[in-house]
């Protein structure tokens, strides 16, 4: 299966457009970075879903940590360098990318905006960079392929070979050219901060959730009755090869079972198997990433689930360079977790990441409004990242390294 080559054309960011005043039109006129779409989805989503999105597990250690590892890292910028002509362009498994960020698989995004998957995926392929669907989604990943070809999807496996093979089968049919596993979750993160906003799985239907919908009627008129109205009560689609349960039947837990069973024998499984790009996702050990090597997996995904499984979890920032090492030259190493600015991106390329992958932001993007806000999304952080190019006086993300940057703690 080979990966074609795409070579987008995305408009040139304008970098004098904070300081001249320069504004978007529309919903999200008034929102100048990504933690602005957190603080107007707020307003837009109804308190269980909106706590599902920014919920993380138990205390928020690794949540708060995955910005703190950000914070703790200073920039030092190289000046006269003629930085006229700028490329933030990157190239994974053979395919080019405007940007080296995308959009990482989110669980059950159709309940933040109406056809969430296929709207994050149709504004990333807009915009020239990577997206990946979640195996945990509302929507068929063959009506997210047709609607955006090159997208990503990500997969939760059980240990039983016969149901990997049957999901891969389909992914393979659907046309997904790269396929991300994700590993870190063989049990549930104790979320228990969703609980406390009212949210679960299956949901539950109950009083209360039924005043948080009506008291958010953009999102009840636009996202749920909608949904209800066009597609029926939505399913998990892809978690197997067949359809999987209603988002409120008890039957849920039976699509995330049996997940403690899976190990690197199944990974070698599906790599005899699948002859795309193979990437694992929720790598936090160098001894793991050289493990990912041995096994032929072409990249890896730095990550901790943005904090919502083991809590107090290292940041994937602070093991990047480790993992990089073992990782070697042949393996595409990529970072998710705490992206929040242009400059995080810089920070995560300057240790040794290909690209990173952004999630929260991007959900709260759509449920603000749409393809079009996560398009603006988009624009905000690609801006950034030119801008934060110049400043260091590079004009690729190739040129980048540990010598733009310099531990806080150590001076």
């Amino acid at each position: 299966m080979s990966t074609p080559s795409y070579t987008p054309q995305p408009p040139s960011p304008n970098a004098w457009g904070a300081f001249n005043g320069t504004r978007r039109s529309g919903r999200t006129a008034d929102l100048l970075s990504l933690d602005d779409f957190e603080a107007a989805a707020r307003r837009v989503l109804p308190r269980p879903i909106f706590g599902y999105v920014a919920g993380a597990a138990e205390d928020n250690l690794a949540l708060d940590d995955n910005r703190q590892a950000f914070r703790e890292i200073a920039l030092v910028p190289r000046v006269l360098r003629n930085v006229a002509e700028r490329d933030q362009g990157v190239t994974l498994f053979g395919q080019r990318y405007a940007s080296p960020f995308g959009i990482a698989p989110m669980g059950i995004a159709a309940l933040s905006a109406y056809r969430s998957d296929i709207v994050l995926a149709r504004a990333a392929a807009a915009a020239g960079i990577p997206a990946v669907q979640s195996g945990s989604s509302l929507i068929r990943l063959e009506e997210v392929m047709a609607a955006a070809p090159g997208t990503w999807f990500q997969a939760y496996l059980p240990g039983t070979p016969e149901r990997i093979d049957a999901l891969l089968w389909r992914v393979i049919a659907a046309g997904v050219q790269t396929l991300v596993v994700t590993v870190d979750i063989p049990v549930a993160g104790n979320r228990e901060n969703n609980i406390r906003a009212g949210f679960s799985t299956p949901l539950r239907p109950s009083l209360r959730l039924a005043w948080d919908g009506m008291v958010r009627p953009r999102w009840l008129a636009g996202t749920l009755l909608r949904t209800l109205a066009r597609h029926g009560m939505p399913h998990f689609e892809n978690s197997f090869a067949e359809r999987g349960a209603p988002i409120l039947s008890s039957r849920v837990q039976r699509d995330f079972a049996a997940r403690d069973h899976f190990d690197w024998s199944h990974i070698a499984h599906i790599r005899r198997q699948w002859r795309g790009p193979l990437v694992v996702k929720g790598i936090l050990s160098p001894q793991d990433a050289a493990l990912a090597r041995q096994h032929g997996v072409d990249g890896i995904i730095v990550s901790n689930h943005g904090g919502r499984q083991l809590d107090g979890a290292v940041a994937p920032l602070r093991v990047l360079p480790a993992i990089v090492e073992q990782a070697g030259s042949g393996m595409t190493v990529m970072l998710d977790g705490g992206i929040r600015r242009g400059t995080d991106v810089i920070k995560a390329l300057a240790l040794g990441a290909q690209a990173v992958f952004v999630g929260r932001p991007f959900n709260y993007a759509a449920a603000v409004d749409g393809e079009a806000g996560v398009a603006a999304a988009i624009e905000l952080l690609r801006a950034e990242v030119d801008r934060n190019l110049a400043m260091l006086g590079a004009t690729t993300c190739a040129a980048l390294g540990p010598e733009h940057l310099m531990d806080r703690r150590i001076g």
